[in-house]
């Protein structure tokens, strides 16, 4: 029996792989932003809606794609870097808490038209990060689960659908490169040796995931490698840059777990919360627009950067499109971290 049940996860799991490598490919041929995100996220999203075969993702291999997102984050953190991060405190207080605010409002609105009880709704609303969230939730008493999934999901997925359109679109249009080499560069290639340098790394960054986790750190396996390889790029020894194909591995590994997150055949009143949940996460988004630009009108940073920064999509995902349109990493990490 448990032999069986082994194969049936290996069966499972070789199915949901070839469906996410089929969406990469699609979202690849039509250029779409971080295809290699999208395009397995969708895929395994549409497949696992029919129910004939269970679709399965292991939640390490989407830990695995965090450490390899959390070691580029931790690159960019430079000593000049740091201190722009220190001296732009007072805004991350500000925007922060401008950001919550408005999230508990939108999620008072929620609450009185579904008749869902506000704490429930308010937990889906705010971008504290899905899993953190989640966690949240289970602790307290007389909280909806499954409604506080759902939420914090289709907002974050809505914000990974639209913000790359909304990055690559007219209205960031000063980023420093264009949307089509963009999509085709990546994330740059890598201008030194990857090994063996590389190893020692790696094997920094998976120890330090394991450590964060520990300690209860929020989402550990991103923000442990981010710490390690900071710490080590502070200290004068320089990591070497992952190539574009080993950052689109992460993404595949991330939009895979993703995809299969979303089950809204568990929700009551399904119709009434997926309409309020759709138009309260494009909400948020046009506040998080707002927000951005009174950010980009005080200090000297590229559209792209503040809205990202600001995004309420979780550190991971933001950080991977901070990649992708060349935004200042550390400074996006900084505002989505505090």
């Amino acid at each position: 029996m448990i032999k069986f049940a082994v194969d049936n996860k290996r069966i499972q799991f070789c199915l949901t792989l070839l469906t996410a490598f089929i969406g990469g490919i699609i979202f690849s041929n039509i250029h779409s932003p971080i295809p290699w995100l999208l395009g397995p996220m969708t895929a395994v999203l549409i497949g696992s809606r029919f129910r004939k075969v269970q679709f399965y993702w292991p939640r390490s291999i989407r830990d695995t794609g965090l450490v390899i997102v959390g070691y580029s984050i931790g690159l960019s953190f430079t000593k000049e870097a740091l201190l722009q991060i220190i001296a732009k405190l007072p805004s991350m207080l500000l925007m922060t808490v401008l950001l919550v605010c408005f999230c508990a409002g939108i999620a008072f609105v929620v609450s009185k038209l579904t008749g869902v009880d506000y704490p429930t709704v308010l937990i889906g609303s705010i971008p504290g990060g899905l899993s953190q969230m989640i966690i949240f939730a289970e602790e307290l008493k007389g909280i909806n689960i499954t409604t506080v999934t759902f939420l914090q999901v289709a907002r974050l997925i809505m914000i990974i659908f639209f913000v790359p359109f909304l990055i690559f679109g007219p209205l960031f249009k000063n980023t420093a490169h264009s949307a089509a080499d963009m999509v085709n560069k990546g994330v740059g290639a890598a201008s030194g040796p990857l090994f063996p340098s590389i190893i020692w790394f790696a094997v920094i960054c998976i120890v330090c995931a394991f450590v964060a986790r520990k300690l209860k750190f929020p989402t550990p396996y991103l923000l442990g490698p981010i710490l390690a390889t900071a710490i080590i790029n502070l200290s004068g020894m320089e990591g070497p840059p992952l190539p574009p194909s080993i950052i689109d591995a992460s993404q595949f590994m991330i939009g895979g777990y993703i995809g299969l997150l979303l089950e809204p055949e568990k929700l009551e009143h399904k119709t009434k919360i997926i309409s309020l949940a759709l138009i309260s996460g494009m909400v948020m988004i046009f506040i998080s627009i707002g927000l951005s630009l009174l950010l980009v009108s005080y200090y000297p940073l590229t559209h792209s950067t503040s809205f990202l920064a600001l995004a309420p999509g979780g550190m991971d995902q933001m950080g991977i499109l901070a990649h992708v349109v060349h935004a200042d990493l550390s400074m996006v990490t900084g505002y989505q971290l505090f």
